[in-house]
């Protein structure tokens, strides 16, 4: 999940400020409302933020921002290693895959339950490549690392005197 520390503060903010950011506060009427935070739905009456997140922070025409519920209170931001989010496995999700330019270079529609199995086609079809600027597919193995060594010579130094 997102970092707590980010949204903390503008819990503490009245409602006119807020909403000269664009950002609106609310309770949670039912399921539907995950918080990006704890990655869970937010109980009924619960309290929330409901404000423009960029998520794809690039300069490029695929630069992104939607609209994200975070809770109040979230203190914790969750952590899922090698499988979706519980609250990800229900709902529709547009997955995309970029390259180190931030370009768009895959995409695929996970409908609920589907999840964790594309992420893994995603994953599986560029696994074996290598990071590559001058590549049009994204890579996801490690770079080959090289050291680099030189010598120089100016001509004055005193063994050439």
């Amino acid at each position: 999940g997102l970092q707590p520390s980010e949204f903390a503060p503008l819990f503490q903010l009245p409602e006119e400020e807020l909403a000269a950011r664009g950002i609106r506060r609310v309770r949670a009427g039912g399921p539907g409302y995950p918080c990006r935070i704890t990655l869970e739905d937010a109980a009924a009456g619960e309290a929330l933020l409901l404000l423009n997140y960029t998520s794809h922070d690039v300069e490029t025409p695929y630069r992104s921002s939607y609209a994200i519920y975070v809770r109040e209170g979230a203190s914790q931001a969750a952590t899922y290693v090698d499988e979706p989010a519980p609250v990800m496995q229900n709902r529709p999700l547009g997955l995309r895959g970029f390259d180190v330019a931030g370009m768009l270079k895959d995409a695929r529609l996970a409908l609920p339950g589907q999840a964790a199995q594309k992420i893994r086609e995603l994953f599986d079809r560029y696994r074996k490549a290598e990071p590559n600027p001058a590549s049009p597919n994204p890579g996801l193995t490690e770079p080959r690392r090289i050291k680099v060594a030189w010598l120089e010579a100016t001509g004055s130094e005193p063994y050439y005197k």
